[in-house]
Order: structure tokens, then C-alpha cells, then sequence
């Protein structure tokens, strides 16, 4: 592979379910001996937290599964619609804010709900803990692991 493919994971704010699914994801590729093929980053629709580094409540439940959650929060760019292959989204309302910001066609096509590459768990979105106490946390982290190990099953087959 010449280039490098990449996915871009989309929340609201970017500190918690996004940053969280790209620390998964770059774990997992390392792994598969699969990360010199693929990029990953994160951003959120939301700008407010724009340099910060994820949730300290979601880095500490990461480290925990040996997550390491080192991004420093950004809100999404239009160029990054040309920058990358796939863009996945959290929860209807981030795929709605995508959708509006998707600057053509092509880039409508790249967007895609994170939870479709889950095997295991039937979550149709991944909620925000922001609000929650440690279950939330957790469960967001669960369902993250089965979305990326659904990821991989299907990038194993593109790369």
C-alpha cells in the first residue's frame, strides 16, 4: 500500500468517546502489525475543548486496559473530509452534524456510524459518558474494543 489509509473517529467534544476509540484502535493495529498502514485521529463537531487532552475520568478507565489517551482535543476541518478514507461517528447527532458539514458527495460516502463495525455488542451508537459515573465510562470502552476489533476483521481484507 503506497499510501497511508486513513480514519478520522467523531464525537461531540472530542475529550472522551472519540480520543478513547483512537488510543483503541492505534493499540490494536500495533498489534495486528497493521499500523504502518493506517492512520487514526480523532475530532469532535464541538470546538469548545480545542487543545485539551481527553476526560481525565476516560484516561484513567483507558490506562486501566492499557489505553493510552495522549490527543489533545480539536474540532473537525473541512479539509479533513479530503485528508481521510473513513470518518465514523458516535451517535445520530454526530452523524447529522457530519452529514451537514460533508462538503460533497464523495465526502458523504466516508461517513459512516462506529458502531457498525461492532460483532458483539447490539449497540446502535456509543453514548456519551460525560455524564455518567464509571459504568458509563466502561461501557463506552467496551463497546469501542468490539467496534475496532470489527474495524480491523474488515480493514485485514482492504489492505
Amino acid at each position: 500500500m503506497e499510501k497511508k489509509y486513513k480514519i478520522l473517529f467523531v464525537c461531540l467534544g472530542n475529550i472522551c468517546r472519540s480520543p478513547a476509540a483512537e488510543g483503541i484502535l492505534k493499540k490494536m493495529l500495533q498489534e495486528a502489525k497493521m499500523d504502518q498502514y493506517i492512520e487514526v485521529d480523532s475530532a469532535g463537531t464541538y470546538g469548545g475543548h480545542a487543545g485539551e487532552l481527553p476526560d481525565s475520568r476516560m484516561r484513567a478507565h483507558a490506562a486501566r486496559r492499557e489505553y493510552k489517551l495522549t490527543h489533545r482535543s480539536r474540532q473537525i476541518e473541512y479539509d479533513d473530509f479530503e485528508k481521510f478514507d473513513l470518518i465514523l461517528g458516535m451517535d445520530d447527532t454526530n452523524i447529522r452534524n457530519l452529514q451537514q458539514l460533508a462538503p460533497d458527495p464523495d465526502a458523504l460516502l466516508k461517513i459512516r456510524r462506529t458502531t457498525d463495525f461492532c460483532q458483539k455488542l447490539p449497540y446502535d451508537h456509543i453514548p456519551d459518558p460525560y455524564y455518567s459515573g464509571s459504568d458509563g465510562f466502561e461501557l463506552v470502552l467496551d463497546i469501542l474494543e468490539d467496534a475496532c476489533n470489527g474495524l480491523i476483521d474488515e480493514l485485514k481484507h482492504q489492505i
